[in-house]
C-alpha cells in the first residue's frame, strides 16, 4: 500500500497511546513496518512490554496513564531522549466501562482517560512537534458515538463528542500557526472487534472489521489529507453513516425531539428516509 504523508518517512518517530492493544498496536506495527520508530504507551504491566516486543526489537515501552498530566510529560520527555524527535502523535487510549446518567459511577474516569488524555496530549506534544518545522501528525481516535450519540452509554458519547470538538480545534489552531508543519485529524472507527469492543466475545462477529483493516483504511485517508478519517465495517457502508450523521444534525436544524432516531414519534420515519434514500441497504 503506497502510503505518501510524509511524516510516515522511514526513521521518524511515532508515539501511540493505547498501544499495547487493538488499533494503537495495531497501528504501531504498521508504522514500525514503514520503519518508523515507535514509542508506544500504555497502562504499566507485563502486556505493554510484550506488545513493545512483538512489534519491534526497538520499540520502546513507557508506562502511562493518559489522564495524568504527569505522565504525558514523562512520555514526551522519554521520546525524545530516545529518539531526540517526535513526528507523529497518536491519542488513542480510551476505556469504556459503561456509563448510567444519574449513576455518577464510571463518568470521571471514562471522561478524564478520553478526553483529558487527548487535550493533554496534545497540549504536551504539540509545541516541541512544531518546533521542529518539520512534516508531523497528530490522529485523535474519536468515536461514531460522539456524533450520533446514541442512547446506553452517556458518558462515553460525552467523551468522544468532545474529541471531536477539541481535534476541530486544534487543527484550526494548527493551520494558522505560522511555520507549522503539522496537521491533525480525527479518526473515526466503524465497529471494530478489540478488547474495548469485545464485552466478553472471544470470536470477531461478522460485522466488525479488525484493527487492522482500520488502519489500513486510516494511513490512505491520512495521506489524502482528510480530517474526518470515518470508517466503514462489514454492516455499515460510508453511504448509511452520512445519512445517520445527516438525521442527526436535522434534529436541530428541524427542531425535532434530540435523539429522534430513538423517539417513538420518528424512529419510523428516520427508518423511511433510508428506504428511500439507500434502497441497496438494511
Amino acid at each position: 500500500m503506497a502510503v505518501n504523508h510524509p511524516a510516515f518517512a522511514s526513521g521518524n518517530v511515532a508515539v501511540i497511546t493505547g498501544g499495547a492493544s487493538g488499533i494503537g498496536y495495531a497501528a504501531a506495527q504498521r508504522f514500525a513496518g514503514m520503519g518508523l520508530k515507535v514509542c508506544i504507551a500504555d497502562l504499566p504491566g507485563d502486556r505493554l512490554h510484550r506488545a513493545a516486543a512483538e512489534i519491534s526489537p526497538d520499540a520502546m515501552a513507557v508506562a502511562c496513564d493518559v489522564s495524568m498530566p504527569e505522565d504525558l510529560h514523562r512520555l514526551e520527555a522519554a521520546a525524545r531522549d530516545r529518539f531526540g524527535r517526535v513526528d507523529l502523535l497518536m491519542n488513542n487510549a480510551g476505556i469504556q466501562p459503561g456509563t448510567r446518567l444519574f449513576d455518577p459511577d464510571n463518568w470521571k474516569r471514562t471522561l478524564d482517560v478520553n478526553l483529558w488524555g487527548v487535550i493533554h496530549g496534545s497540549q504536551v506534544f504539540a509545541p516541541g512537534m512544531i518546533a521542529q518545522r518539520t512534516p508531523g501528525l497528530i490522529i485523535n481516535t474519536g468515536s461514531k458515538q460522539g456524533i450520533t450519540t446514541p442512547p446506553g452509554d452517556p458518558g462515553y458519547n460525552v467523551s468522544k463528542a468532545g474529541v471531536k470538538v477539541f481535534t476541530e480545534a486544534l487543527q484550526h489552531q494548527l493551520r494558522n500557526t505560522a511555520n507549522c508543519r503539522i496537521t491533525a485529524h480525527l479518526l473515526i472507527p466503524g465497529f471494530v472487534f478489540t478488547p474495548l469492543a469485545a464485552q466478553g466475545r472471544t470470536e470477531k462477529p461478522p460485522g466488525a472489521w479488525t484493527a487492522d483493516q482500520t488502519v489500513d483504511f486510516m494511513l490512505p485517508r491520512i495521506a489524502a489529507g482528510d480530517f474526518y478519517i470515518l470508517c466503514p465495517d462489514n454492516d455499515v457502508p460510508r453511504e448509511l453513516d452520512e445519512k445517520r450523521i445527516a438525521w442527526a444534525a436535522g434534529d436541530i436544524i428541524e427542531n425535532r425531539p434530540p435523539l429522534s432516531r430513538w423517539h417513538p414519534d420518528w424512529t419510523e420515519k428516520f427508518t423511511a428516509s433510508l428506504a428511500r434514500e439507500l434502497p441497496k441497504q438494511r
